[in-house]
């Protein structure tokens, strides 16, 4: 940072500032107006250096959720779940643009992974890396959980070594655990029960392709795991219709149901059910997820004879709106919930929605530490 520190500086609209406008300053637009009453529009000037020429950028953040947990869903309010969104999307639009956004800086993130990954894995260390700040990759192998610390003194440790705290894990009392006895925000990555952080991404898609999440119908087919749960509770707070088709024997837990249910804002609404053509009718979103997943790798032969029937594929579709979009939150284990020709398909953002676990992983730490 130069020696000029914060200072205010009069704001363009986003866009009209090129790089030969020296010292000149931008900003983005400014969050939807009455959805976010409780907003508080902090401005810090940011000195940027690029090939030596002076630019100004803005931070507008939501301090509700400074210094928090993001353990679950059930935890946010409509408005701090679009407040996340809204981050998300101003921070994806920074990175296209090439808009360094240090929020982070001199910032750590310790990453436990009791549960392999790609994805959550790869999209948390490059959205420190961009944010400013550091992750630290640390395996059951490498901590002393794995030989009988309790996760309280785990926790006090890397409180008093770091910013924050991400684990992945199966037990979601595991971090239900670590957030109690942490100093610091704890993020849960995935637990058996929940997966909120993808659920953001998910949604942030959604936005992206249809402009809207209120009134729009949402088709989970398969398990109703952590993933279908964790879409409810999205849905509950974006005033989406959701429709669970599942086996019977592999519905959403109650407590997930529940809670969804308690959860319901204008508009949303929330069905279980067995007829996987009956809940993808008109939908205009359709999401799928393995059969069997992390851990349940011994029930996958009976699992595939129990799902016959729950695959996504071109029959299927045709049932859901012409312009439905299809999610899948990966890894795909094609020929099985997925046909290859849906997941390659136009309707298929699969990829997009991957890409989209970093900028919502962004705004997640960026909000919170």
């Amino acid at each position: 940072m130069s020696g000029s520190g914060f200072r205010a500086a009069e704001c363009r609209p986003y866009g009209t500032v090129s790089d030969a406008s020296v010292g000149a300053a931008f900003c983005r637009p400014p969050l939807v107006g009455a959805r976010f009453s409780n907003y508080e529009l902090k401005h810090y000037w940011i000195d940027v250096h690029e090939q030596g020429l002076e630019r100004k950028e803005e931070r507008i953040m939501n301090d509700s959720l400074r210094g928090r947990d993001y353990v679950s869903l059930t935890d946010l309010t409509q408005e701090e779940f679009w407040s996340l969104l809204e981050t998300a999307k101003k921070l994806k639009q920074q990175q296209k643009h090439h808009v360094p956004h240090e929020f982070l800086k001199g910032k750590i993130l310790a990453m436990i992974f009791e549960k392999a990954s790609t994805r959550t894995r790869v999209s948390f260390e490059s959205a420190m890396y961009h944010l400013g700040g550091l992750a630290i990759f640390l395996s059951s192998q490498d901590l002393q959980i794995g030989r009988g610390e309790p996760i309280s003194d785990t926790a006090r440790v890397l409180s008093s070594y770091c910013e924050g705290i991400l684990i992945r894990t199966f037990k979601h009392q595991d971090v239900l655990d670590l957030a109690k006895y942490a100093d610091v925000p704890v993020v849960n990555g995935l637990t058996d029960d929940e997966h909120p952080t993808q659920a953001l991404a998910d949604l942030l898609t959604v936005w992206e392709r249809k402009g809207k999440l209120e009134g729009l119908k949402l088709a989970f087919i398969g398990d109703g795991n952590n993933v279908a749960a964790s879409l409810m509770h999205a849905g509950a707070l974006t005033g989406m219709r959701v429709a669970v088709a599942t086996p019977e024997g592999y519905a959403p837990s109650e407590r997930a149901v529940r809670q969804a249910k308690a959860m319901l804002s204008a508009g949303a609404t929330l069905t279980v059910l067995r007829d996987p053509r009956e809940a993808v009718k008109e939908a205009d979103v359709v999401y799928t997820d393995v059969w069997a997943s992390m851990g349940q790798e011994q029930e996958a032969v009976w699992r595939k004879e129990a799902f016959e029937g729950y695959q996504v594929n071109r029959s299927l579709l045709r049932l859901a709106k012409p312009n439905a979009i299809v999610l899948h939150c990966l890894p795909a284990h094609r020929g099985e919930e997925i046909t290859d020709e849906v997941m390659e398909g136009p309707q298929s953002v699969i990829f997009e929605e991957a890409e989209n676990r970093l900028h919502a992983h962004k705004a997640i730490l960026a909000m919170l530490l």
